[in-house]
């Protein structure tokens, strides 16, 4: 049995990333017709979600880990690709994502009456930046790695810039500067790594570091940290972050938000776990979690604007991942992939909202907002679920998610997570503060007068207002359901979540285990995906 699944498995392992490839490549040539583009597009990233709905079932049913090599190669000298719990219930959540803000866009562009939604180069790209993801999460190559972050990063850089307005442009260069240099200081890690040990496959270099010099080690481990922390976005290296998210267009903003820092987050646990368990950096770590909480959350609660404030949220609620990374036990990694599960779809959620809000009041500034509850209800509705998940309510799987977390560091027992704990607790509060903030004045309260009569105006008029109510720019308070459906979706999901709480902490559990065990990967990889037969012993 173990077998069948081992052969379906190492079929369907290259589809998430080889299929948007070649679709990016047929929506490119296709740049004329924006009909067939979508429906390429659709098509396959809905068939990525079935494969990586597939293969999360089959490695959580199985074994836990499966490797390809690609081309053939025998092991250790090909590229592998490794499916394992952590890896596919990555790939099913950005699956999910960017399904579903690919129909918002869509929506969003034939309702802007551009065809191309928004333009041509936008299906090729996004597709570039899916597959990109896909690779970085099945990855069992250090380079390769580096490759997936690449093909995302350069994709990332043309969404960003779409538009070119003078503020995307300005975004976008200070992203490209910031993201150069972390993939420069990647790469300059690879390249120390590679001299080191000779290899950079990753199974190979789980036992290869354990046998060099312990500073030399830490050295590495630090260089890598450092770079996978600028693209996570933790303090002190995440200022980039909400200077350059809020300009980019709703979608693009959405799926940035939700899953680009999580990938830097991925290769942290990937990293941390398999390379240098047990690291001395871990107690580092820690303090880094909670000042990235602490100094986000700070942030968030001074904006006035939603697009900025959910921004530093982001970068806050990275805090309680790397939190859970740096306790280094099986609970504390749990808690970590959960909560990286629930976030990615709850930030996404509500980046999506926010666009919808500004599509209908033609701002997200909260002092030009106000009685949204009252003149959108629905609108009011989408965006009060995920917030409420995304502060820590009760029964959310946000609250869970940081339940998690909190019992893994009471569990540690030591003063520094008794300290983190407290932290913990303290940015959930100033969460809802802040959630609470923008629901009180875009949702609840009402405009002040001047602005609500010239939102009325507007409104009667079918024109736009030229005050603080509105906008400069065309209002539209139909809004589409096209927009809307895959929105709702999302709150849905968020939802459903909470409701399979369990079997999800059940899978977190199980892959937090292998992680820790690190000899099933690291045996599977090395032995080119039969993963029956040690080939090395795995120093634990």
């Amino acid at each position: 049995m173990d077998q069948l699944a081992a052969d379906y498995v190492r079929v369907l392992l290259p589809v998430p990333v080889a299929l948007p490839l070649f679709a990016a490549g047929l929506t490119l040539a296709l740049a004329r017709r924006a009909r067939a583009q979508r429906i390429i597009s659709v098509t396959a990233l809905s068939i990525v979600l079935a494969v990586a709905v597939a293969l999360l079932l089959l490695t959580d049913a199985g074994r836990g880990t499966y490797s390809i090599d690609v081309g053939g190669w025998p092991p250790l000298l090909g590229i592998p690709l490794v499916a394992d719990r952590l890896s596919t219930l990555m790939l099913v959540v950005s699956a999910t994502v960017t399904l579903a803000v690919l129909l918002y866009s869509l929506a969003q562009g034939v309702a802007d009456g551009e065809e191309g939604a928004p333009v041509s180069i936008y299906h090729p790209t996004y597709l570039v930046l899916s597959a990109g993801v896909s690779n970085a999460f099945l990855s069992g190559d250090l380079f390769n790695l580096y490759v997936g972050f690449e093909v995302l990063l350069a994709a990332s850089y043309i969404l960003l810039t779409l538009g070119g307005t003078k503020a995307r442009i300005r975004a976008g260069t200070t992203y490209v500067m910031v993201s150069l240099l972390s993939s420069l200081i990647f790469l300059t890690a690879i390249a120390l790594i590679y001299a080191a040990t000779g290899t950079v496959n990753m199974a190979e270099l789980s036992i290869r570091l354990q046998e060099i010099d312990p500073d030399v080690r830490m050295a590495l481990h630090l260089l890598l940290l450092v770079g996978f922390g600028i693209k996570a976005a933790v303090f002190p290296l995440s200022a980039w972050l909400p200077d350059s998210y809020p300009t980019a267009p709703a979608p693009v903003t959405a799926v940035f938000a939700g899953l680009l820092t999580k990938v830097g987050v991925y290769a942290i646990i990937r990293t941390q776990t398999l390379l240098f368990p047990g690291s001395e950096a871990n107690r580092l770590l820690m303090w880094v979690a909670l000042l990235t909480m602490v100094v986000g959350i700070l942030g968030a609660v001074a904006q006035a604007d939603i697009k900025r404030l959910l921004s530093f949220t982001l970068v806050s609620h990275i805090g309680y991942m790397v939190f859970g990374i740096a306790l280094g036990s099986a609970a504390g990694l749990s808690g970590a992939i959960f909560y990286v599960a629930h976030h990615i779809t709850i930030q996404t959620t509500l980046f999506l909202v926010t666009g919808l809000v500004e599509r209908h009041s033609g701002s997200t500034a909260l002092d030009k907002l106000g009685a949204l509850a009252k003149r959108a209800p629905l609108l009011a509705v989408l965006f009060f679920i995920p917030a409420m998940n995304l502060a820590g309510i009760p029964p959310f799987s946000g609250f869970l998610g940081k339940l998690g977390l909190l019992q893994a560091g009471v569990d540690q027992g030591t003063t520094t997570a008794y300290v983190l704990v407290a932290g913990s607790v303290v940015v959930s509060l100033l969460t809802l503060y802040a959630i609470a903030k923008v629901w009180n004045r875009a949702f609840w309260q009402e405009p002040p007068e001047d602005e609500a009569a010239e939102a009325e105006q507007a409104h009667d008029a079918g024109t736009t207002g030229s005050g603080v109510a509105i906008a400069k720019q065309a209002v539209d308070v139909r809004t589409p359901l096209g927009m809307v459906a895959p929105t709702a979706v999302l709150v849905a999901v968020g939802v459903g979540i909470t409701v399979v709480a369990g079997p999800l902490f059940g899978i977190s559990d199980r892959a937090a285990t292998d992680l820790i065990d690190r000899a099933p990967y690291v045996q599977t990889v090395l032995d080119g995906g039969d993963g029956t037969n040690a080939s090395r012993e795995v120093t634990r």
